[in-house]
């Protein structure tokens, strides 16, 4: 069985080419090669020539794309000079919120000093949030804000 697989690959395999026939080739097909290089290159010198006298011209067309391409980056890109500008006033937008902030902790911190020692503060506090009033005082509660009812017909509707 094993002298058949054998026999049968060598039958179906082709003739590998050697380097004397591959060189054989070459010096055959060489005036033709040279013939067909030698008729693209004929073709191809009144461009080459054109693009050769255009090169100034050429050359300051890229450059000015590639300085809008730039100008483009630098003003719309991620870090542009538009996104700057929104960071910039983001930026400043904080800074005042921290100095608000910072206000509204000094304040805070005055009132419970405050608190902590003066008598006066402590009942201020004591009548606004606990309601509480000295003998013969009279505290007035109003009453919560009624909640809105629901129309009953269609007609309060429009």
């Amino acid at each position: 069985m094993d002298f058949r697989i054998n026999n049968f690959r060598a039958k179906k395999l082709p003739r590998l080419v050697t380097a004397d026939d591959g060189l054989r080739i070459i010096r055959e097909r060489a005036p033709q090669a040279e013939a067909l290089a030698c008729s693209w290159a004929e073709a191809l010198r009144p461009m080459a020539t054109h693009l050769y006298d255009l090169r100034r011209r050429i050359a300051t067309v890229t450059i000015a794309t590639a300085a809008v391409l730039l100008f483009v980056h630098v003003m719309f890109g991620a870090n542009g000079m538009v996104i700057y500008k929104q960071k910039r006033a983001e930026y400043q937008w904080l800074e005042k919120k921290i100095v608000q902030v910072r206000q509204e902790n000094d304040t805070f911190e005055h009132k419970i000093e405050a608190l902590k020692t003066d008598e006066k503060a402590i009942e201020k506090e004591a009548r606004e949030q606990l309601r509480y009033a000295r003998p013969g005082e009279y505290v007035y509660v109003t009453p919560p804000p009624a909640e809105p009812t629901a129309p009953l017909g269609h007609s309060a509707k429009r």
